[in-house]
């Protein structure tokens, strides 16, 4: 018995599913790339096409918000302190 199986899901993946491909900095629609190079799946190529955009803005809303905020985060530690 393998330890691991092929997905039975089409390897070009499903129409309307669509990706951004970093490595090529290209809009692709299905799983051509490997997952390690994509992100998505998005519901349009508009929203794979922003991509880059969508996950600047999430950052930023992550490193604003402060239930992920350190209190201790904005000091700056003292050399020789433990």
């Amino acid at each position: 018995m393998a330890l691991f199986r092929r997905s039975s899901q089409d390897p070009q993946g499903t129409d309307g599913q669509w990706y951004y491909c970093l490595r090529h900095g290209t809009v692709e629609e299905g799983m051509q790339c490997p997952a390690t190079d994509r992100l998505g799946p998005y519901p349009s190529r508009m929203d794979a096409e922003r991509a880059l955009a969508t996950a600047h803005e999430r950052d930023e809303e992550w490193r604003n918000d402060p239930r992920w905020r350190d209190d201790d985060e904005d000091e700056d530690p003292k050399p020789g302190s433990s």
